[in-house]
């Protein structure tokens, strides 16, 4: 994906590749804050949660500007 998120000073492209592991049966994602989300039993799962996050996470941040 190329684009220029807030925090950067020049667009780039990004890779969300790598974001989700599979440990001991159980799928979970890392966030760019460094965090560990999960677990969740299916790899869709996964994904559609880290949708979700993404929108929370740019809720809270329109809500903090705000």
């Amino acid at each position: 994906m190329f684009g220029k998120r807030t925090e950067d000073s020049q667009s780039a492209t990004h890779f969300r590749s790598g974001r989700i592991s599979w440990v001991n049966g159980n799928y979970f994602f890392t966030t760019r804050e460094g965090t560990l989300e999960g677990p969740f039993f299916t790899r869709e799962e996964a994904e559609q949660q880290i949708e979700r996050y993404v929108s929370r996470m740019t809720q809270a941040q329109k809500r903090a500007l705000s």
